[in-house]
């Protein structure tokens, strides 16, 4: 028991730095090419530990928001030519869902071309043990109540995610769960709604079917129908700039 109850513990001050600095990037407030002041520096601004600081720029170097240099120092990058799929995640959380429309439009793009090739794949390549997988989603879905909206939004992403998986590419899983902060951030948002969570999960029955069934065609154009019923319904939701 006792090492089942660890002690509680707030934010890290570690999140917290990343999270201000992010904030004071990407709003330019700290402009693109600026030099920061010196670890140790940061460190007594801030009031707190230099393996803090020194921690938290790792992480921001490792997003592309900034570059970590021996000798020189640690310079802001511009996040659009630098930037890695993390920014995608520190956009999203800083704006509240309020992104560039150019930037949803990428996504909405990105996003199509990703599933309309991992749903013709797998409907080549799926195996018993996939399908197997897909009908365990499918009675998990239909155990679910409208209203858990964290259960909705996981399970709707392992629906995606082994779609990628039964495609035989070993590489559109690993891209898919690299898009998982962002992807969980706007159907959470989606599924707000709970009159979509049944069209949603018929849609899921339906492909399932067309899979088994290795119907490339009919398996391409049930996504893209589930693709045009997620942005429609997310474009009339969603905040804009």
């Amino acid at each position: 028991m006792r090492d089942m109850l660890k002690p509680l513990k707030t934010e890290s001050l570690k999140e917290v730095f990343i999270s201000r600095f992010e904030n004071l990037i990407l709003t330019g407030k700290i402009a693109i090419g600026q030099k920061l002041p010196p670890e140790r520096e940061l460190a007594l601004q801030l009031g707190v530990s230099r393996p803090v600081v020194h921690e938290g720029l790792v992480d921001l170097a490792a997003k592309g928001l900034v570059t970590m240099r021996p000798r020189v120092g640690t310079v802001v990058n511009d996040f659009r030519s630098q930037g890695s799929l993390a920014v995608l995640t520190s956009l999203i959380n800083y704006q509240e869902g309020r992104l560039d429309p150019a930037i949803l439009e990428g996504l909405i793009r990105t996003r199509s071309l990703i599933e309309i090739e991992t749903t013709r794949l797998a409907a080549v390549h799926r195996t018993p043990e996939h399908l197997e997988a897909f009908r365990q989603i499918l009675n998990r879905e239909d155990a679910l109540s409208k209203d858990d909206l964290e259960k909705i939004t996981r399970t709707d992403f392992e629906f995606h995610h082994l779609i990628g998986i039964a495609s035989g590419n070993i590489i559109y899983p690993l891209l898919i769960n690299s898009f998982k902060p962002v992807y969980m951030n706007f159907t959470s948002l989606f599924f707000t709604d709970p009159s979509v969570v049944p069209a949603t999960f018929d849609f899921h029955k339906k492909l399932v079917k067309a899979i088994s069934a290795k119907d490339q065609d009919r398996s391409i154009a049930i996504m893209r129908e589930i693709l045009d019923h997620g942005e429609t319904h997310l474009r009339s939701i969603l905040p804009h700039k």
